[in-house]
């Protein structure tokens, strides 16, 4: 049996917006390994390195908020999703700041935001059991669309559909998007986007 979709769920940075951010040269400033998690990496960090990680961190998310630029697609699908009326939220590992301030930079509102700030951070899935709390509605009903593995990782651990985005790279070598239920470059496919959660 199939179940309606009431809810959308995207992540940010890679998603909506293009902030440049360079997780590579983070992690090189920080002297951290690479591919390390950096908010997992800073919670097991002495504290003076753990607070030096912070501030090259706020600083190079702050220098993205500035510089970030809507995707391609993006005002389409968002449209179309307030069409519908389906909820609409953002899940973000950001600061609420960052956030914030990216929203006002492309001119994008949402009445529901989460970000690092509120609680557990994806892969997690708290941000989503929380949303669907507040919307009362089951996580199956709602799809979480993201481009890196921890936003499907967030999903499927909810429960809920996921989308994943992989941009210009190979998606048979995309990590994770085996378990992505829809594998996408980018919301500039949002008819296949779009014409794929008609028919859920």
């Amino acid at each position: 049996m199939t179940v309606a979709i009431r809810g959308v769920i995207f992540d940010l940075d890679g998603t909506l917006v293009d902030s440049q951010l360079d997780f590579d040269l983070m992690r090189q400033e920080m002297e951290l390994p690479p591919e390390m998690a950096i908010l997992e990496a800073l919670t097991k960090l002495p504290a003076d390195h753990a607070e030096r990680c912070r501030q090259i961190l706020h600083r190079h998310e702050q220098a993205g908020a500035d510089r970030s630029q809507l995707l391609p697609g993006v005002r389409e699908v968002l449209e179309s999703v307030t069409r519908q009326r389906w909820h609409q939220a953002i899940v973000t590992r950001n600061s609420r700041p960052v956030t914030e301030a990216t929203l006002r930079g492309v001119a994008l509102h949402f009445s529901h935001v989460m970000t690092r700030d509120d609680g557990p951070v994806k892969p997690h899935p708290w941000p989503i059991e929380r949303l669907c709390h507040e919307w009362q509605v089951n996580p199956a009903e709602v799809v979480m669309i993201g481009d890196y593995r921890f936003d499907i990782e967030c999903g499927r651990a909810a429960g809920a559909r996921t989308v994943l985005l992989t941009g210009t790279d190979d998606p048979k070598s995309y990590e994770n998007s085996e378990q992505a239920d829809l594998v996408l470059s980018s919301l500039a496919d949002q008819t296949v986007l779009l014409d794929w959660l008609a028919g859920l």
